[in-house]
Order: C-alpha cells, then sequence, then structure tokens
C-alpha cells in the first residue's frame, strides 16, 4: 500500500470471499457473509438503542434526500472493537485514518437517494470537514440483516445493483487512481419496501482523523 488512509485490490483479494466487480469505471468489492451472526446481532442492538435522525455534510435544500436514523457507535464497545480489528484486517489501512464507525437503520419507505461519500471539492463545507483528515478514501459497508423487500444498494453509472444481505460486505475506492474524487462512485441507497434495514459503513480519509 503507497500511501496511508488507503487499501488496493491486491490486499483486499487476499480475502478467499472477496469479489471485484468487472469494472474500469471504479473499484468496488463485495464480500459475502463477512460478519458472523453473533456480531451482527450486537451491532444492531447498539444501533437500535442510540438512533438519531440522520444528516447530510451538504444540506441540498431536499428534507427527503437522506432518511434514515445513525447511530454513533462507541469505540469502548466490545463488539465495535471486535469490528475495527476486522476491517483493519481485511483492508491493512492503520485504525489511525479512520472515521468512528456508524451504523445506520431504515424504516418502511426511508432511503438515501443518490449520492457519493467523498465530499464535493466545489461543496459550501468542503475546508470545513476535510481540513483536518483531508478527503475521504475508502468506504466499507456492511449489511447486518436480511431486508424482506427494497433496500438495494445501486451503483447507477455502472447498472450495478447489491441486494441486503446479512453479513455481505461492499467496499470501494472513493478516488480514481490519480488522486481526484471518482463520480462513478454514485450510489444509491434504495427505498425499503418491507421490513427494516441495517448497515455499518466506515469511512477512512487521507490523514489521522483528528476530531474529538
Amino acid at each position: 500500500m503507497s500511501r496511508p488512509g488507503e487499501s488496493s485490490a491486491e490486499r483486499l483479494l487476499r480475502h478467499t470471499a472477496m469479489q471485484r466487480v468487472p469494472s474500469p469505471r471504479l473499484e468496488l468489492f463485495q464480500c459475502r457473509d463477512f460478519l458472523p451472526d453473533d456480531l451482527r446481532q450486537e451491532l444492531t442492538a447498539l444501533i437500535e438503542t442510540n438512533r438519531r435522525p440522520s444528516t447530510i455534510a451538504d444540506d441540498n435544500g431536499d428534507r427527503y434526500f437522506r432518511t434514515s436514523e445513525t447511530c454513533d457507535l462507541d469505540a469502548g464497545e466490545p463488539a465495535v472493537q471486535r469490528l475495527e480489528t476486522m476491517l483493519a484486517d481485511l483492508s491493512g489501512i492503520e485504525p489511525a485514518y479512520g472515521e468512528p464507525i456508524q451504523g445506520q437503520r431504515y424504516e418502511l419507505g426511508q432511503e438515501f437517494k443518490p449520492h457519493t461519500d467523498y465530499f464535493a471539492p466545489e461543496g459550501a463545507d468542503f475546508a470545513k470537514f476535510c481540513s483536518v483528515a483531508g478527503q475521504r478514501t475508502w468506504t466499507f459497508m456492511i449489511y447486518l440483516n436480511d431486508v424482506e423487500a427494497g433496500g438495494a444498494t445501486r451503483f447507477k453509472v455502472i447498472g450495478k445493483t447489491f441486494q441486503p444481505e446479512a453479513g455481505k460486505l461492499l467496499c470501494w475506492n472513493n478516488r480514481r487512481p490519480d488522486g481526484s474524487v471518482n463520480p462513478n462512485t454514485l450510489h444509491h441507497g434504495m427505498k425499503v419496501r418491507k421490513g427494516l434495514k441495517y448497515v455499518i459503513t466506515k469511512w477512512y480519509r487521507e490523514k489521522e482523523w483528528g476530531w474529538e
């Protein structure tokens, strides 16, 4: 790995269950059954206990753009520490370059409309969010449960849709090889049509996290 805060296809594919999506437009991977059932249950319980309305970095004026709930997971929780270790082992990224892990909960009809995870360089709050730790590099997202209907994650540009499966991990590089942000990572957390959806999200940065 050439730069801190970054993983690589070579590193990720060391995991025997990891699959790369065949697209030249972005680095995108999936790994089924990454998270065991007991850990999924513990993390789901933490999200249920501490959830709050989700927010977005740059308000686009659409109050229905992101309608899920979010939980900032306590780094001192044993389940969170276990997950951090698993992600570090998988990605090879030093934990100091990661944001605190978040959990999200989606009820019937809730979604996160098409968006990218990086901070738009032209965005009003770009300097605020990137001044300390820099841009986001990699995203690691894990489904904690099977969803009765809906709740898929669709990468619109490449026409690839992932259905929620308990324990399945998705991960992608938010940047191009030259280090610029990659708009091909545009993705949509689609509406839940029946049941509930729980996911875990971990973002990594160019520099050490540094925020309190």
